[in-house]
C-alpha cells in the first residue's frame, strides 16, 4: 500500500524529492505557499519596446546539480543546455588583460606562471580536488549522510584535515604561492555569506562549490533560461501523478493525527518533507526551542545582483574572439587575501551598506545564442559580493552605479545599456524567503557544513530529519550540501526516507 507524502515548498528540492517519492511508493502532495512553482529558479520579465524579455529572476546558472539527477528525473530528454569551454576570465585591478583559467591544467599552469608569477602546486591542488569532490559524488548519489570517519576512510588524514576539517587560509597556502591564485581559487568561501576565511571546516566550501556532475563542475545555461528546469520538471512530476495545491495556506500541522490543514482541505500523511528555508517548519510545527535553535545559526547572506539588459551584443574590450562571448568572468576589486577577509567581515558587521570584494559575471545573452535562442536584448548577470544585510534596491541606487561603473571599465558599448534590475539580500529574504538574504539559507562556516549540517537530534541515523519530530524531514537549502548543489538535498533524503519506509 501506498504511503501519503506531504512535501511543502516547490523550488528544486521539492520537485526533486516530489519525483523520486512518487515514483517509488508515495503518493505526493506539493504544497506551495506562491501561485507557482520553482522557488527561487523562476523567470521575471521587463518590457522593452513594447516587448515582454524574459529573465531569470533568482538562480541563473545551471552548474551544480548532479548528471544523474538531471537524467533520472527526466530532465534531460527535454530541457537543452550548454556550457563555455572557453576560459573563464578574471580581472584584477587596473589588469588591461585578463587571466586565463584553462580547463586543462597544462596550459592553466603557464598562464598562471605568466600573469601572476605562481610558483606553487596548480597540478596538486587540482588532483586533491577531485579526490575529494570524487568522494563528494558518490555520497550524493548514495544518499550516504557526510561522515568525517568516512571521508577520512577514503581521502586519507592529511586530505581530510586540509579539505574537511581545515580552514580556507591553511588551504590556499598550502598550494599556491601568488595571492591573486589564492584569492580566485578561494573565492567560493564567501558564496552564501561573510564566511572567514580563517575558520576551520570553510576550505570544504572549495571543493564543494566544484561538485556538480552535470557539466563536470563547471556552469552551464539553460536554454530559454533556467526557470525551464523548475517548469519542466513540474510537467513530469504531473504526469508521474503529483498532486501540487498552489496558493496554499497552512492553518496547522497535527503531528498527533498525522494531518495538515489547509485553509479548505486537510490533507493526511505519513511523512512530511519541508523543502523551505529552515525556519518555516519549526514556525508551521509551532516548535519554539526548534526556532530558537535556527535563529542561532549564522544566516547572514551577502550576494547582491543585477541584471543589466543591453540593445546590441555586449563587446569586451579584451578577448574579443566570439569564443570568449559566452565566457564567465571575475572583477575582482581586491587583490590579496587579507584585503578579501577585511572586505567580507566588514559586510557582515555593516560596516558599510556595500564593500566592493568580486562580481561574478555570467554571460546569459551570449549563451542563449550559443544554444540558438535570438533575444532582441542582450542580459548580462552581474552577482556581487559584500552586501550587508540592511537594506533594499530602492535605497541603494548608489551602489547599483558603483556596479555598472566596474562593468564599464571592460566593455566597449556600456551605451547600449538600456535597463537593470537590482536585488540586494535584503531583496532576496523579501522575494524568496531566504533567511536573512542567504542563498544558501546559511552560511557556509565550520558549525554549519559538511556532516554538521543538519538539524537532526540523531544525525547518524535520520540525518534529514527535523529535530526530534517523528516522521518530519527538512531537505531545503539549509540541508547538506546546500542550496546551491542544486537538487541534491532532496534527492538525498527522498533516498533515505525510501530506504526506511519502503
Amino acid at each position: 500500500m501506498k504511503k501519503n507524502a506531504v512535501v511543502i515548498g516547490a523550488g528544486i528540492n521539492g520537485l526533486v524529492a516530489s519525483n523520486y517519492l512518487q515514483k517509488n511508493n508515495f503518493n505526493v502532495s506539493l504544497v506551495e505557499k506562491n501561485n507557482h512553482v520553482g522557488g527561487a529558479c523562476i523567470k521575471d520579465s521587463i518590457e522593452y519596446v513594447g516587448e515582454e524579455i524574459f529573465y531569470p529572476k533568482g538562480a541563473t546558472v545551471l552548474g551544480m546539480m548532479q548528471k544523474f539527477i538531471f537524467n533520472e528525473t527526466g530532465l534531460s530528454s527535454c530541457v537543452e543546455t550548454f556550457y563555455p569551454k572557453s576560459p573563464k576570465l578574471v580581472y584584477f585591478p587596473d589588469d588591461k588583460e585578463p587571466t586565463r583559467i584553462f580547463q586543462d591544467v597544462k596550459d592553466l599552469k603557464i598562464e598562471l606562471k605568466k600573469k601572476w608569477n605562481e610558483q606553487g602546486d596548480i597540478q596538486g591542488f587540482r588532483n586533491d580536488e577531485n579526490k575529494v569532490i570524487n568522494f563528494l559524488q558518490k555520497i550524493y548519489q548514495s544518499a550516504t549522510s557526510p561522515c568525517v570517519d568516512s571521508a577520512e576512510s577514503y581521502l586519507g588524514k592529511r586530505l581530510t584535515d586540509l579539505w574537511i576539517r581545515g580552514s580556507a587560509f591553511d588551504l590556499l597556502n598550502n598550494y599556491f604561492s601568488s595571492e591573486k591564485t589564492k584569492l580566485y581559487m578561494g573565492m567560493t568561501v564567501t558564496e552564501s555569506g561573510p564566511a572567514s576565511i580563517h575558520e576551520k571546516g570553510t576550505a570544504f566550501t572549495i571543493p564543494l562549490m566544484d561538485s556538480g556532475s552535470i557539466f563536470n563542475g563547471y556552469w552551464g545555461f539553460v536554454k530559454n533560461g533556467i526557470w525551464e528546469i523548475t517548469e519542466k520538471l513540474d510537467i513530469i512530476n504531473k504526469n508521474l501523478g503529483v498532486n501540487n495545491i498552489l496558493s496554499a495556506e497552512i492553518n496547522e500541522i497535527d503531528l498527533d493525527k498525522k494531518k495538515v490543514y489547509l485553509k479548505n482541505q486537510e490533507i493526511d500523511y505519513d511523512i512530511i518533507l519541508f523543502a523551505t528555508d529552515p525556519q518555516t517548519p519549526s514556525i508551521l510545527l509551532d516548535d519554539n526551542e526548534g526556532y530558537k535553535e535556527v535563529q542561532n545559526k549564522e544566516l547572514i547572506g551577502s550576494s547582491g545582483k543585477v541584471t543589466a539588459f543591453f540593445k546590441n551584443p555586449v563587446r569586451w574590450k579584451s578577448n574579443k574572439n566570439e569564443d570568449y562571448d559566452s565566457s564567465f568572468r571575475f572583477l575582482f576589486s581586491n587583490n590579496n587575501l587579507q584585503e578579501f577577509e577585511k572586505s567580507s567581515q566588514n559586510a557582515k558587521r555593516n560596516i558599510s551598506d556595500y564593500i566592493p570584494g568580486y562580481i561574478q559575471v555570467y554571460p546569459e545573452g551570449a549563451a542563449q545564442r550559443k544554444m540558438g535562442n535570438k533575444e532582441n536584448l542582450d542580459k548580462l548577470i552581474l552577482f556581487s559580493k559584500n552586501f550587508s544585510y540592511q537594506k533594499n534596491s530602492s535605497s541603494l541606487s548608489n551602489v547599483k552605479d558603483e556596479i555598472i561603473s566596474l562593468l564599464s571599465n571592460h566593455i566597449e558599448n556600456i551605451d547600449d545599456l538600456v535597463n537593470t534590475v537590482f536585488l540586494t539580500p535584503k531583496d532576496l529574504n523579501e522575494k524568496f524567503y531566504f533567511p536573512k538574504g542567504n542563498i544558501d539559507h546559511m552560511t557556509l562556516t565550520n558549525n554549519q557544513n559538511f556532516n554538521k549540517r543538519t538539524f537532526s537530534t540523531n544525525p547518524d541515523t535520520e540525518f534529514y530529519k527535523y529535530f526530534n519530530h517523528d516522521d518530519v524531514f527538512y531537505c531545503g537549502a539549509g540541508s547538506f550540501p546546500c542550496g546551491s548543489v542544486a537538487g541534491t538535498p532532496g534527492y538525498m533524503c527522498s533516498k533515505q526516507i525510501i530506504k526506511k519506509y519502503n
